[in-house]
């Protein structure tokens, strides 16, 4: 598909029939006066979603409704909502009614500004959401930034706009699950990508509840390190060798400053450390070769869509 100017909403949706109702209908009379497109994907939901989304579809000619016939997961409806957007620019939104549509254009005013890559909406109150969901979201963001130098301070915020044909070569990186928005987020900065970030306003769900747990903060932190050994490697190893080679240094110089010979026990970790970062050269050079691959390979989705014009609705049935 070729790409066009404007901007498309992705809307990812599973069992939110209480708050689309008054939260779809915000973004819509947003989009529509804009010339924005707007894509809701149904991630097989079992309550009345999907029945209020293509109704709404009729009523509204810039809404694309597209449906997974089972739940695939958070990432994996962003990722349908991504393949088939054909604007230069796209900017996810959750279902849930916690964000304003009234901050997209802020994003946008953001990324011309900056020429930004991917403008990520930033929450002031990020680390809401109980003492330990909070202690978990700072630690994921404390290993992120360690790990990849990134300062972003809002990883897995669910409001970012970036650019269509940058996102299209990285989704294939990311996982379907909730971890999907920390990880684009990182191998947009791990792709020397300019990301900066745009003050934005929650409020509180309409309705339903939160599937974000503490698997959530598992995967994230799984994911986190394949990323990791994807972009830069050498990150993890370098410092496990450092550390094994002066361990084996710390261990051995006393004993052959006391004239008992070498240790076996600190040659062991010296050459265990040595043997360490030569494997992450190893890993580094291989980093390099599927970076290659990754980027020269913009996952085609495999959608099968069923276009209508006006009142009908658009699906897909990955």
């Amino acid at each position: 598909m070729d790409e066009v100017k404007g901007l498309t909403v992705i809307m990812p949706c599973y069992n939110e029939a209480g708050s689309l109702r008054s939260f779809l209908p915000e973004i819509l009379n947003i989009a529509g006066p804009m010339g924005w497109r707007v894509i809701a994907v149904d991630d097989g939901s079992t309550d009345e979603s999907a029945i209020i989304l293509e109704s709404m579809s009729a009523n509204y000619p810039e809404l694309s409704v597209m449906r997974h016939n089972t739940n695939k997961g958070y990432g994996a409806a962003l990722k349908t909502g991504i393949q088939n957007t054909v604007t230069e620019f796209a900017v996810t939104i959750d279902a849930d009614g916690q964000h304003f549509p009234e901050d997209i254009p802020r994003l946008a005013e953001k990324q011309k500004q900056t020429d930004a890559d991917l403008v990520i909406g930033s929450r002031a109150d990020h680390g809401a959401g109980g003492r330990y969901r909070s202690a978990g979201k700072w630690a994921i963001r404390k290993v992120a930034h360690i790990l990849t130098e990134t300062q972003v301070s809002d990883l897995n915020s669910g409001m970012k706009l970036f650019r269509t044909v940058k996102a299209k070569e990285l989704i294939r990186l990311c996982p379907d699950s909730m971890a999907f928005s920390d990880v684009l987020t990182l191998s947009f900065v791990a792709e020397r990508n300019l990301v900066v970030e745009e003050p934005i306003r929650i409020r509180p769900r309409s309705s339903g509840v939160s599937t974000i747990g503490i698997g959530t903060a598992f995967d994230t932190l799984h994911e986190i390190l394949n990323i990791v050994m994807l972009f830069n490697p050498i990150r993890i190893f370098l410092p496990i060798a450092i550390l094994m080679f002066m361990l084996g240094l710390l261990w051995g110089i006393p004993i052959m400053i006391a004239g008992r010979g070498v240790s076996v026990g600190a040659a062991l970790l010296m050459l265990t450390g040595v043997m360490v970062f030569l494997l992450g050269l190893i890993a580094e050079q291989l980093s390099k070769l599927r970076k290659g691959d990754a980027n020269s390979a913009v996952s085609p989705g495999n959608i099968s869509l069923r276009m209508n014009e006006g009142a009908e609705n658009t699906k897909a049935d990955p």
